[in-house]
């Protein structure tokens, strides 16, 4: 359901009897916004006809948002941002061939990431293709965060960064994985908990997960074994929530992998999982009837084991986007935003907040319609410093982390966990 403010009415002369008063309607979504200078909340009056600017968006909130926000229960906002590194900008120019050279300026581009973060006030920032770590940690430090960075592997110059509001939260334990070392290329992931809350018994405690994942198109085998070993982890039932650069589409076998828990990789192509490919079989809704081939080593690179076919993960995770309802001009039929990445050869949705049990979203940012993006010609502008929109939704915590192994869950998780390794063992 949207939640824009709205004014009904309004007179020719403002201070006149006749006129009709319309007070700006503010709703709890608008107030997460307070950097939003559009249509300022401390104004009684304003001017319903004054026009947004195109890169305007707006917050949508779920059918129970207000319960959930009345429940006293603990909440934080959590961003995705992939910044485009500065590095793979000038490595790939013919992606920007209609992007202005000053859009294409770092410092132009640093400032309005910045700006963008600051604007939405979130809690938690995941970051991808961060190559300019320490100048934006300089920036994020002023407004009360704390980094923790993770460069790839091998010869890239970019990797993950994760910050936090230090008044906030509490960093109890961290680990990056190198997927290299597993023989998944030179990507990298980030999972870090985090513990919330002034008093013992009042903390909640949440993994936050960011993943840049592998690219090339024709590797979904590579692709699925990164996002294999991420959701390998256990966390003894402590909420989950997943944020990144999936590099895969709504329609992809990579997305009903981490939306149903489970995939029959011999019943895809690993060329065509992503969704990414440009040519796509005209079967490809029939793909499940087919068996297709794959090798002893593909196999082990997806599930970890030459003779593993089924993949499968414990968590069951849910979309953030998918969840809460959006309008037609944003979202597909899958519910995902149409687009969350825009430059000379894609539009598309790559880009996730994924959660498990123990969250539920109030709340998300809505992406921008495609034709306000095919006006700009590509992304990064003058008012968007990435090729990528950022994600952000406001999460809130419906069971206390303290209490979830006395309800058992932590135990079931555990369990289908050691089930999952014992199969790709």
């Amino acid at each position: 359901m949207g939640c824009d403010a709205y004014c009904l009415g309004g007179g020719s002369t403002l201070f006149s009897t006749a006129a009709v008063r319309c007070r700006k309607r503010t709703t709890r979504c608008e107030l997460a916004s307070d950097g939003d200078s559009v249509e300022p909340r401390d104004r009684h009056w304003y001017n319903p006809k004054r026009r947004r600017p195109l890169t305007y968006r707006r917050w949508l909130e779920a059918e129970n948002c207000s319960a959930l926000l009345d429940s006293g229960e603990d909440r934080f906002m959590l961003m995705s941002y992939n910044i485009l590194g500065v590095n793979n900008s000038l490595e790939h120019p013919d992606l920007y061939m209609n992007v202005p050279f000053d859009a294409m300026q770092w410092e132009s581009r640093k400032r309005l990431i910045c700006e963008e973060i600051r604007r939405w006030k979130a809690d938690i920032v995941c970051l991808q293709e961060v190559d300019r770590y320490y100048e934006l940690e300089t920036n994020m430090k002023k407004d009360g965060y704390i980094g923790r960075y993770k460069r790839r592997t091998g010869d890239a110059k970019d990797g993950c960064a994760i910050f936090w509001k230090s008044r906030r939260f509490r960093l109890l334990e961290g680990r990056e994985i190198e997927f290299k070392s597993l023989g998944l290329r030179d990507n990298v992931a980030q999972l870090l908990v985090f513990e919330t809350g002034k008093q013992k018994i009042d903390s909640r405690r949440v993994v936050i997960g960011n993943i840049h994942i592998l690219f090339n198109p024709k590797r979904g085998d590579i692709k699925l074994g990164q996002e294999a070993q991420v959701l390998s982890e256990k966390w003894g039932g402590i909420p989950i929530a997943l944020a990144g650069d999936f590099n895969s589409t709504p329609r992809s076998a990579i997305y009903e992998f981490l939306s149903t828990s489970e995939l029959n990789i011999t019943r895809h192509d690993r060329k065509f999982l992503s969704g990414l490919e440009r040519f796509q079989p005209t079967l490809h809704s029939f793909c499940g009837l087919i068996n297709h081939s794959w090798t002893d080593e593909e196999l082990k690179n997806a599930t970890g084991h030459s003779s593993c076919k089924l993949l499968t993960h414990p968590f069951k995770l849910h979309s953030s986007y998918a969840r809460i309802s959006g309008a037609g001009r944003t979202r597909d039929l899958c519910g995902e935003p149409l687009a969350t990445t825009y430059h000379s050869k894609f539009m598309g949705t790559v880009d996730y907040l994924w959660y498990s049990g123990g969250l539920a979203p109030a709340r998300v940012l809505d992406t921008l319609p495609i034709a306000t993006l095919k006006s700009m010609g590509g992304l990064p502008s003058m008012n968007i410093g990435s090729d990528h929109l950022p994600l952000a939704s406001e999460f809130v915590f419906i069971t206390r982390s303290s209490d979830l192994k006395s309800q058992g869950q932590a135990t079931e998780n555990e369990a289908t966990l050691d089930r999952f390794l014992k199969l790709n063992s």
